[in-house]
């Protein structure tokens, strides 16, 4: 949605959301950006892996539960394969454009995942990331923490993909990871923990990122039940 509300302080800004299964990143997604979308700013909405047909493919194959034999090494290489498309075809347009991207998951993931929780080298993983990147790198990334065991039952409800399957003592790894990397990069890494009331833990987002827009972004935004009820049906697809 573009309109005649603000401007951003600069071309485009890029907001990774990250975290465990089951936590609501797409939820978090979609309430960040219709507040954003309510100040008039053009907001790209993405997903990792996927955002493009070639990468939708590869989505396909990393999550098929039937692919219990993929090795490590080719989930990391068929991740950053996907996420090298995402960055040529829809978020390096996207922030040349002024928009400001927000992506379901990114490079963070691939630290946690096939860093911590499949323990491939962390210097390899550095080096797969920015080629996989091409050194494209979110302003702000936000992981969105909530209790692991809960949280991956409401994510594996309906059925449970390949990533998803992996066992408690993968996903500890994994939500472990993040923590560390939170820790290592202060800066650019905000922690917000789920709140029961999902328009407050909204807030908490909101608040995280709201210096990267500059004073002229409106504090307000009323979450609708409406818009409520939307978040948690994208959620689900």
């Amino acid at each position: 949605m573009s309109g005649g509300g603000m401007s951003l302080p600069k071309k485009g800004v890029f907001i990774s959301f990250e975290g465990g299964e089951g936590v609501g990143k797409s939820t978090h997604v979609r309430l960040l950006a219709a507040r954003l979308e309510a100040a008039g700013l053009d907001v790209v909405c993405l997903r990792e892996p996927g955002g493009t047909p070639i990468g939708e493919k590869i989505r396909t194959i990393l999550l098929d539960p039937a692919n219990t034999g993929m090795s490590p090494m080719t989930e990391l290489l068929l991740y950053e394969a996907a996420r090298s498309q995402l960055v040529s075809e829809r978020i390096r347009p996207a922030l040349e454009a002024g928009s400001v991207v927000l992506c379901d998951r990114y490079l963070d993931s691939t630290a946690a995942y096939q860093g911590a929780g499949r323990s491939i080298n962390p210097e390899l993983i550095e080096q797969a990331n920015a080629l996989g990147s091409q050194k494209v790198l979110p302003d702000r990334t936000i992981v969105l923490l909530d209790d692991l065991e809960p949280a991956l039952g409401r994510a594996t409800e309906a059925g449970a993909d390949r990533l998803e399957a992996e066992g408690l003592a993968f996903h500890r790894r994994v939500a472990q990871g993040f923590q560390e990397l939170a820790l290592a990069n202060p800066g650019r890494i905000h922690i917000v923990k789920i709140a029961e009331d999902k328009r407050e833990t909204a807030w908490l987002v909101f608040q995280a990122v709201a210096d990267l827009f500059g004073p002229g972004l409106p504090q307000d935004f009323n979450i609708s039940d409406e818009l409520l009820a939307e978040s948690r049906r994208e959620h689900s697809r």
